[in-house]
């Protein structure tokens, strides 16, 4: 029998209407592991701000760039007429809705803002960031495996998972959702072919978009060759990130609109990432 996804959301439940989520954990790891690492990139004069100035970007960087960028990404990419015909569904964060490629873009431009305004070096700020955000990235994959969304496409490979609230009946607030959680009544839809094995997509891009790209860059940081031309690390990122996603979109469910026939929106962006950080990377200047 395959695992059956039955991991619930929320860590602690505080009222009816709040409590504390497994993806809002994520995202504070995310921050304070990346805070910590960068901390430790300043003491080894690989990063030129001081402590305060780095709280001020990364809490600038987390708030306006990966969160308000991957929020709004999300609409323009997945969800564009939810924006026209319902804009205030914006501010409805706890019901889900973030894209990552949104967040690194929204990322990108809030850190050269912060940069100019503090007559910092882009690319350097830019390289260090891109060496923890993969970790923001892992963990936050992790949580929607956990949420148990954005599942993979139907495999037989012994790792598969069932994931429940495919099944709209079973979503929160809907007519069965009573039996989410039901083992028994699972184990007879998985046997009857009514809950289908699936990719466990969103473990597999944790590691290629997040923790594998994490532990090559981390190492890259401290090499010559990153040092050599600032904004490296950066296109580095960009085109391993891109890189993971698009091959791993070939395993996760594929969004209801696709280019050419069989290319996801996911799929769409990633090779407009690697194309700009590939035409980016010959016009890095050497540092002297």
């Amino acid at each position: 029998m395959p695992y059956i996804h039955r991991l619930h959301p929320e860590i602690l439940q505080l009222t009816e209407t709040l409590a504390i989520r497994w993806y809002g954990l994520s995202y504070l790891l995310g921050f304070l592991c990346g805070y910590v690492l960068l901390k430790k990139l300043i003491k080894r004069d690989l990063m030129p701000l001081n402590v305060e100035q780095l709280q001020d970007c990364l809490s600038t960087f987390c708030i306006f760039g990966v969160m308000l960028g991957g929020r709004l990404g999300y609409f323009l990419f997945y969800a564009p007429d939810t924006l026209v015909t319902d804009p205030l569904h914006f501010f409805k964060v706890w019901e889900g809705g973030m894209a990552s490629h949104g967040g690194i873009l929204g990322g990108i431009a809030v850190l050269a803002w912060w940069a100019r305004r503090h007559q910092k070096s882009f690319w350097t700020l830019s390289d260090n960031f891109a060496v923890v955000v993969p970790l923001g990235i892992g963990f936050g994959r992790l949580a929607n495996f956990i949420n148990g969304e954005l599942w993979g496409r139907v495999t037989s490979a012994p790792w598969g998972v069932a994931f429940p609230l495919e099944i709209p009946e079973l979503n929160p607030g809907r007519e069965l959702a009573h039996l989410r959680y039901d083992l028994p009544t699972l184990r007879n839809w998985v046997e009857s072919g009514h809950l289908p094995i699936r990719h466990p997509s969103q473990i597999y891009q944790a590691l290629g978009e997040g923790f594998l790209l994490f532990a090559l860059l981390w190492f890259l940081r401290k090499s010559t060759w990153s040092r050599e031309k600032a904004g490296r690390l950066s296109m580095l990122f960009l085109i391993g990130y891109a890189s993971a996603r698009f091959v791993v979109e070939f395993y996760r469910e594929p969004d209801a609109r696709l280019f050419f026939g069989w290319m996801t929106t996911g799929q769409f962006l990633s090779l407009g990432m690697i194309a700009a950080a590939g035409a980016c990377l010959p016009r890095l200047k050497t540092h002297t």
